[in-house]
């Protein structure tokens, strides 16, 4: 399988992230692809001393970086993580065996089922709250967490899944496509705190988002 994880300057954490990646899928991973946007540090380095793949995209947004890491990704099953060790990495076996146990495409995860304190501050929350309630009532998808950035998916699926948005709403778009055109399920994970400077912007990001649940849907 790959594991794709998108990075900007996110040295502190991300071999801390590829060890963890690496210990927990053992024989099952195939390659950790880290999409990099422009770091100034030494995330490219330290990635690729850790054994990853690092892709360079000049191009920057999220949503840019994940389609790049689809393009490149070569593993029947496609995992997705941060770079600053919020997401658990070792629960991608058990979220693996789940699409073939219950016949799933796609598979999401609820961070709010078990959050650590600190790990999200509460305009974020509020913001969340907003977009998952709005992504619920425009497109009839029962996702709690619309914002979360851990997936597991087939990547034969991804010729169904109509995916524009280049920026952060790529994370709402895809689980939006997933349960309208595919098997999906949404899944609760323990999130915790991350390491390293934060990179969204509440206000900025979320109204963004908001603008293009609209757009897409109208």
């Amino acid at each position: 399988m790959s594991v794709i994880i998108p990075t900007m300057n996110e040295e502190e954490s991300i071999g801390l992230v590829i060890d963890e990646v690496k210990s927990a899928l053992g024989p099952m991973l195939l390659e950790v692809l880290v999409v990099d946007t422009d770091s100034k540090d030494r995330t490219r380095e330290i990635a690729a001393g850790k054994g990853a793949t690092v892709v360079d995209e000049p191009r920057r947004g999220y949503g840019r970086a994940y389609k790049t890491g689809f393009e490149k990704a070569s593993g029947e099953i496609i995992a997705t993580l941060d770079a600053d060790m919020t997401y658990p990495a070792s629960d991608i076996p058990k979220l693996v065996g789940m699409l073939d146990d219950q016949k799933l495409d796609f598979i999401t995860t609820n961070r709010f089922a078990n959050m650590e304190k600190g790990a999200m501050g509460a305009k974020h929350r509020f913001g969340n709250w907003v977009l998952s309630a709005t992504a619920r009532t425009l497109f009839r998808v029962k996702v709690r967490d619309s914002q979360s950035g851990m997936w597991v998916f087939r990547r034969a699926i991804l010729k169904d899944l109509v995916l524009e948005s280049d920026h952060m709403a790529l994370s709402e778009e895809i689980k939006i496509e997933a349960f309208r055109n595919v098997r999906a399920a949404e899944v609760p994970i323990r999130y915790r705190a991350r390491m390293g400077d934060v990179k969204l912007s509440s206000w900025r990001d979320g109204s963004g988002n908001l603008k293009y649940l609209l757009k897409k849907r109208f």
